[in-house]
Parts: structure tokens; C-alpha cells; sequence
């Protein structure tokens, strides 16, 4: 009696998830590699075909700013000033945050103090901040404070607005129940309100990360006292014309609140990411 035997496979099948998840990977980066590399281009061609040969050092060549930026003087200057602003930027937004959560947590408690504060956090939000900056240098000086401040400043209304819409949010049903239990209203804003609030919270969070690093710059900007940092060397090398310097830092500047911003997302999603879609926001 013979038996047969079906032929070996060569190869393991492949899995449909393996091949949703690696389509889904190409979905997410080819289509911003395509962008950047046109705008690599078009940048390209202004430097070359639209600017004449005098007027080129407006917009220098993507490679004079990387070897701008990696020229050892300038690395060093970069990096150092780049640690203090992301510095700045983290103490301004983790003051921001506080700030922030503890004003909404007041005005989602009574109407009548939402109607007292909202509108202050309005006027901040819409007031120049170029306009305080004379102001705060007067008030608190022109050194690592005020930077602090202006970063405070930029920042806070982004996790005013999230988190006190987050904490009146809260599913109407949800929050008979609790009043049918009698609950007192820390037990409502600490078992019902704020972890419904949570993903507005953290999708503030990562605004007002962008924000801070905006501010911190805008601070050392204006504030030149002490050391330098990134929106110092801005100053620099506007005022000496090293225009591949002055690109190099803008990315550089542009990175460290792309960084922030991919970090409170990555929090966000460590945090609330069980139950809540994240990524969705």
C-alpha cells in the first residue's frame, strides 16, 4: 500500500495582517517623503534658475546648510543653544499644563466662574505677545524668567480650551448616574469628569508642545541677556548674513517641536491608548 505525500512548501504563507500592517507603513511615510523631496526641487530651482548668482545667498543650496550646520563651530553652537531652549520650552509647558488643568477645573465647577474666567483666557490667547514683551522684560527682567513667561504665555490657552472641553464633555447619562448615587464633586471630576477628559487633555497637550518651543524661541529672541539660545543665534545670523547657518537653525528649531509634539502623542498614547483612538486626533 502506498502512501502520498503532498509536496513541501518552499516558503512560510504570508500572513493578510503582515500585509496590511507593511501597506499600512508605506501609506504613512511614502506620501511625506514624495512632498519633501519635491520641495527639495523647487528649492533647488529658486536657488539656481530663479535667484542670480549675487542674490543666492538668500536661499542657499539644501547642502551648504548641512555642511553649514555640520561645521564643528557652528554644530557646537547649535547644539548648546538648542539644550537651552528645549530647557526653556519644558519648564514654560510643564507650568502651562498645570496652569492650564487647574483654571478649566475651576470653570467646569460653576457656570458663573466660567463666565468670570473664560473670557481672560481669551484676551491672552488674542493679545500680541510682541506687545507684552517690553513689559514682561520690565516686570521680570531679560533673562531666564522672562523666557519662561513668554513660553508660559503662548502655550497655556491650547490646555485651558482641551481640558475644559473634555471635562463638560462627560456623557449626560453617565452623569445621572453618578447623581442618582449621591456622589460628592470630587468623586464626579475624579471618577467620571477628568478620565473622560484625559484625551482632550493630552490632544492639548501636544498643541501647547508646539506652542512652547514657539515661545521659548520668541523669548531668547527678545531677551539676550544670559545664555544664548536658539532665537539668539536667529538674531546673529540674521544680522550677519550666514544664511546656510540660519536655515540649519530653523530646522533645527523646527525639529525640537516636531520631537515635543511626537512626544506628548507617544505619552498620549501610553496613557489613554487602551480605550480611546489617539492617533485618530
Amino acid at each position: 500500500m502506498t502512501t502520498t505525500s503532498s509536496a513541501p512548501t518552499t516558503g512560510a504563507p504570508v500572513r493578510p495582517a503582515t500585509v496590511k500592517r507593511s501597506k499600512s507603513r508605506a501609506a504613512t511615510w511614502i506620501p511625506p517623503v514624495l512632498v519633501f523631496l519635491g520641495v527639495l526641487a523647487v528649492w533647488y530651482a529658486i536657488t539656481y534658475l530663479i535667484l542670480d548668482e549675487k542674490r543666492r545667498f538668500l536661499m542657499p543650496p539644501p547642502h551648504e546648510v548641512v555642511a553649514a550646520f555640520f561645521d564643528p563651530a557652528t554644530f557646537l553652537e547649535i547644539v548648546q543653544a538648542l539644550g537651552r531652549t528645549t530647557m526653556v520650552a519644558l519648564v514654560g509647558l510643564a507650568f502651562a499644563i498645570v496652569i492650564g488643568v487647574l483654571w478649566a477645573v475651576a470653570m467646569s465647577q460653576a457656570k458663573w466662574v466660567e463666565r468670570s474666567l473664560y473670557p481672560y483666557a481669551v484676551v491672552l490667547q488674542c493679545i500680541p505677545i510682541l506687545a507684552l514683551v517690553p513689559l514682561i522684560g520690565f516686570w521680570f527682567g531679560f533673562e531666564y524668567p522672562a523666557r519662561v513667561i513668554v513660553c508660559i504665555m503662548i502655550a497655556l490657552f491650547p490646555m485651558v480650551s482641551n481640558t475644559l472641553f473634555g471635562l463638560q464633555s462627560v456623557d449626560p447619562g453617565q452623569r445621572e448616574l453618578f447623581q442618582l448615587q449621591r456622589a460628592s464633586r470630587w468623586t464626579v471630576l475624579s471618577k467620571l469628569e477628568f478620565p473622560a477628559a484625559l484625551p482632550a487633555i493630552f490632544a492639548g497637550m501636544r498643541i501647547s508642545a508646539g506652542l512652547a518651543v514657539v515661545g521659548a524661541i520668541v523669548g531668547d529672541f527678545f531677551f539676550r541677556r544670559g545664555e544664548p539660545g536658539l532665537g539668539s543665534l536667529l538674531s546673529t545670523y540674521t544680522a550677519r548674513l550666514r544664511s546656510a547657518e540660519l536655515f540649519a537653525t530653523i530646522f533645527v528649531a523646527a525639529l525640537l517641536g516636531v520631537a515635543i509634539f511626537a512626544l506628548f502623542g507617544w505619552i498620549g498614547k501610553r496613557v489613554v491608548g487602551k480605550w480611546y483612538d489617539f492617533s485618530a486626533n
